[in-house]
């Protein structure tokens, strides 16, 4: 249990204002259409942060236990300041093919995730924690319940969340994940 509400929360507070997020944006913009939008964001997620996760398995069954606390600490810490850097959309949607939302909104959202700060945090958790799936399961609610509300209530939204305090607290959530992982590797 403790797995997937660290995994949700952690994800769901450091997707605010991130790159996936202002695309979330901009194709609820662009094709006006929440549903396929959504069902990408989700398919694509749950690709990615599976694979993500697989990665982070296969990378703890290498470490000690309190060496890799350790790692995860730091990488926690240094998710930490990676946060307190707003993002930007590094792609212009609209080179995208219209062939169908679901499609393009599935492409996009999987290259944009890949090299994310939430999918390093994914790998950091699923090395951290045994239960894979309760890691992926998280990461994806997490991504949805940053990612919904913008797709449904769109610019109107964004606008108004206080995205500076929101990168804050996403860092401040990093760094005291980081610090507890650290903590426990010292033990």
């Amino acid at each position: 249990m403790e797995a997937l509400f660290v995994s949700l929360t952690t994800i769901a507070v450091a997707e605010m204002g991130d790159r996936t997020q202002l695309l979330s944006l901009i194709l609820a913009a662009r094709f006006g259409r929440p549903w396929p939008i959504i069902a990408a964001i989700l398919l694509a997620t749950i690709t990615n942060h599976a694979a993500a996760g697989l990665l982070g398995v296969w990378f703890g069954r290498f470490l000690q236990p309190h060496v890799l606390d350790l790692i995860v600490g730091a990488s926690l810490i240094i998710m930490a300041l990676w946060a307190l850097k707003p993002d930007q959309l590094d792609a212009e949607v609209t080179t995208l093919d219209s062939s169908g939302v679901f499609v393009a909104t599935l492409v996009a959202f999987f290259i944009a995730e890949i090299g994310d700060k939430t999918q390093i945090a994914t790998v950091a958790l699923a090395a951290a924690y045994t239960n894979l799936g309760a890691v992926v399961a998280g990461t994806t609610c997490g991504m949805l319940l940053a990612n919904v509300p913008v797709v449904f209530l769109g610019k109107a939204f964004a606008h108004r969340l206080p995205l500076r305090a929101i990168r804050l607290g996403a860092a401040a959530l990093f760094a005291l994940l980081g610090v507890v992982f650290v903590l426990r590797g010292w033990r």
